[in-house]
């Protein structure tokens, strides 16, 4: 097993990059030239003074697709997928998967190329390359924890075979907790949930719970499925009696989106819209009455959403209490008991900004997340940055929140003084 280096340390991971004014950026750009002004943000803030944690990066698992399918538990299932991937010309390192890639637009026509790709050069240290790529922009960003996740895997949720769904959840799983997870353990996660099968979940859980590295686990928000559906019981009641979070992760889905003709108007509404039905049907079937000790984050959703469904959900409540007899209190005050992450940061109206951290009581609330490497990814400066927050707040938002809320995190590093 490689040591894991010192977030201090940046002698070969977070190299001194310098800020450019001008910079050609391909896809075999090197990480830290890529985020050199970000590094040099952390110096001008003094980041390196904070504890800070990222709920919500990214690494593209089709990169070792052939290895993940190997991981696929159903021999037939596992041998369809690779003999797909070998002979397939057009399958390659998307077999089995629902992944669009007629549809991905997420490096912005080629202006982003990073996000298409990470292929710079990554010496061959034994370690996965991921593991390289995840170090180099957490030290780059003065990071002591990210929480990775996949990516095209988050659409999985829309699979047409939720058999091969479970099967490819479980399998990415297994390969990433034995295959990635121990090389370093800044790196965290929380696992997805098979969420179509409540048993598999139930299985999902038992097996990975106590894994230092899985700090909760994950819904991937774009489904079919109701959370309130009766199966879920015992998984919510699982992760209670744990203490152990559940996320809801936004994805795209054109499918919520037929009548457009943007991806930017797509990525508007369908990040947003996959989260607002969840937490609607979260708040109204009393979920957190129910669950009082479960809890829950919203991931990748922005949060210019938030003000809107606190004051439309409270709204139709005080008209229809009838509807949601379990309720006792309105539904915005079990939006502000919730944990939110912060990425993407809507800042074009700081007052609007302002307001909505004050609707969600941020400063106990929220989460920072880059997003890395998606072509919208937030840096920490970007919470150091905001005017109206107090030094708390931002060492709270940077990383204190996510201490309180991830028990194995607390376990990890003593909580450090917020004042």
């Amino acid at each position: 097993m490689a040591d894991a280096p010192n977030r201090n340390d940046h002698a070969e991971n977070a190299r001194q990059a310098k800020p450019l004014d001008v910079q050609e950026i391909t896809t075999r750009t090197d990480t830290r030239d890529i985020l050199a002004n970000a590094r040099a943000d952390v110096k001008r803030y003094h980041l390196d003074d904070y504890y800070i944690a990222d709920i919500d990066a990214h690494h593209v698992e089709l990169d070792n697709w052939d290895e993940i399918l190997e991981y696929i538990e159903d021999p037939v299932l596992r041998y369809n997928g690779k003999a797909m991937s070998k002979n397939w010309p057009n399958a390659g390192n998307v077999a089995l998967s629902n992944h669009p890639p007629g549809l991905t637009q997420q490096d912005v026509a080629g202006r982003i190329p990073h996000q298409a790709e990470l292929a710079e050069d990554v010496p061959d240290d034994g370690a996965p390359r991921d593991i390289t790529l995840v170090r180099r922009v957490m030290d780059s960003l003065g990071l002591d924890v990210q929480i990775v996740f996949p990516q095209p895997m988050l659409e999985i949720g829309l699979h047409p075979s939720k058999t091969i769904q479970t099967q490819l959840i479980k399998a990415y799983n297994r390969w990433f907790v034995e295959r990635v997870l121990h090389f370093e353990p800044r790196i965290k996660t929380m696992l997805a949930l098979p969420f179509s099968d409540a048993d598999a979940c139930m299985d999902t859980i038992r097996r990975y719970a106590d894994h230092p590295q899985v700090v909760g686990f994950l819904v991937t928000s774009q489904r079919d499925e109701a959370v309130f559906e009766p199966q879920y019981v015992q998984v919510y009641k699982e992760l209670e009696r744990l203490g152990l979070p559940l996320g809801f992760h936004a994805g795209p889905d054109y499918n919520v989106a037929q009548a457009m003709n943007r991806f930017i108007s797509v990525h508007a509404l369908s990040f947003v819209t996959c989260n607002m039905i969840h937490l609607t049907n979260w708040v109204m079937n009393a979920m957190p009455e129910r669950f009082p000790n479960l809890d829950v984050i919203w991931i990748e959703s922005g949060l210019a959403w938030m003000p809107f469904m606190m004051q439309r959900l409270d709204h139709e409540y005080l008209m229809r209490q009838s509807d949601a007899p379990q309720l006792t209190k309105l539904p915005s005050e079990y939006m502000r008991e919730m944990y939110y992450t912060s990425q993407p940061l809507e800042a074009t109206d700081m007052k609007l900004l302002e307001s909505t951290f004050t609707a969600l009581n941020a400063e106990t609330q929220l989460l920072y997340s880059s997003d890395w490497p998606h072509w919208d990814f937030d840096t920490p400066a970007r919470i150091a940055n905001l005017p109206f927050l107090s030094e708390t707040a931002k060492r709270n938002i940077l990383g204190e929140n996510a201490k309180r809320l991830f028990s194995k995190l607390r376990e990890e590093q003593p909580q450090a003084a917020t004042g």
